[in-house]
């Protein structure tokens, strides 16, 4: 907390997931918020480049329902994304277990991620951990799907062991267990989380 990467201060720490951390912070020249994921992993200065590629095909993403990558960097062999800051948590955060959605808020749902999976598939992204809480809530309670590559430049930077695991068991389809996954795999982890919310 406090601390500066590049032309970002840290604020306050936001939330954990398995291959980064996340954190409020602030552009220190602008004042805008921002989120900013810290990477877990150390990269060495082969896995620097490869960050770097990576990092820039996703922030070419652009689509109303996919996070958008401002910058990125490397900081003492720490990789980090900066990204729009989303206000309102996650779908993980707002749905309660045991309560089900209305159908025309799941239709809502779907209508928005499945239109980022598309645009994401036709230009060649696979996401890799479709799951609620990469699923964010913006200031217009739009949803925005985020964490898209991620999961790729972890499988870039880190071991052989962790690449296999890339992913959430409980969303991932088999073939993504035996790392390959591909574009249906996207869709039958959605399909998962959608089963989620009609029971």
């Amino acid at each position: 907390i406090g601390q500066q990467l590049g032309n970002y201060r840290v604020i306050r720490f936001l939330e954990a997931g398995g291959f980064a951390e996340v954190y409020l912070g602030e552009h220190i020249h602008l004042g805008t918020e921002i989120a900013i994921k810290l990477l877990h992993t150390q990269l060495t200065s082969e896995d620097v480049e490869k960050f770097r590629t990576e990092a820039r095909t996703i922030a070419r993403l652009r689509h109303p329902h996919i996070i958008r990558v401002l910058d990125f960097g490397v900081e003492r062999n720490t990789a980090y994304l900066v990204m729009d800051y989303a206000p309102n948590g996650t779908l993980r955060q707002r749905i309660h277990e045991g309560i089900p959605l209305q159908p025309t808020i799941i239709l809502s749902y779907v209508k928005q991620i499945a239109s980022a999976l598309q645009y994401a598939h036709e230009q060649k992204l696979i996401h890799r951990d479709i799951k609620p809480q990469n699923m964010l809530l913006g200031a217009d309670n739009d949803v925005l799907l985020s964490d898209f590559g991620l999961a790729e430049i972890a499988q870039s930077t880190i071991s052989q062991v962790v690449q296999e695991q890339a992913g959430s068991p409980s969303y991932m389809a088999p073939e993504q267990f035996l790392g390959k996954p591909r574009p249906a795999s996207d869709q039958y982890s959605f399909a998962v989380v959608i089963y989620e919310w009609l029971c």
